[in-house]
């Protein structure tokens, strides 16, 4: 004896699904906020923008750093360059203008390097060269991500980024040449 159909056929969602739903994106929207999103908070949006240009600052110097160093050891080029264009990008992406010119372009070693603050010439040995590069990148990596714990959510999210970035670059120049 076949099963009777049931009284009647829903078409659309129940009840408890549609309650369910509404459940749900009310948590999700209580979970994030529309301030959290846009990368500043009411308080702390001057905090925020002094964060960004100092990143974007750091970056500037570290360019100069890799510049001051391809102009003396132009053989490092073909390690470095992949670096240095990481470090451009990651000063755009903080608002700087990335647009150090590159020591492997036409400009001279000597005016390369006056433009540097940080430091007037590159270490006399490529080895030497290689590790005060690492340990720039190394020491702001740390910075940044001792930094990221006071910033809101995407400013955060990208400083962690790069901060990575950053320790993964140090990696790869006190790596041994293959």
């Amino acid at each position: 004896m076949p099963f009777p159909p049931p009284p009647r056929t829903l078409a659309g969602p129940r009840r408890r699904s549609l309650l369910v739903s509404a459940a749900g994106a009310a948590l999700l929207a209580g979970c994030s906020s529309g301030a959290d999103d846009s990368g500043t908070t009411g308080g702390s949006e001057s905090a925020a923008e002094h964060a960004r240009a100092r990143a974007a600052a750091d970056s500037e110097t570290l360019l100069r750093h890799y510049d001051t160093v391809l102009a003396a050891h132009p053989t490092l080029a073909p390690r470095l360059d992949p670096l240095r264009a990481e470090v451009v990008r990651h000063t755009t992406a903080f608002g700087g203008s990335g647009a150090t010119p590159s020591a492997t372009a036409t400009a001279s070693p000597s005016a390369t390097a006056s433009s540097t603050s940080s430091s007037t010439a590159a270490p006399a040995t490529e080895d030497d060269a290689l590790a005060g590069l690492a340990a720039a990148e190394r020491s702001l990596a740390d910075r940044r991500a001792k930094a990221l714990l006071d910033l809101p959510g995407e400013l955060a999210r990208l400083l962690a980024s790069v901060a990575a970035a950053g320790a993964a670059h140090a990696y790869l120049l006190t790596e041994s040449a293959k």
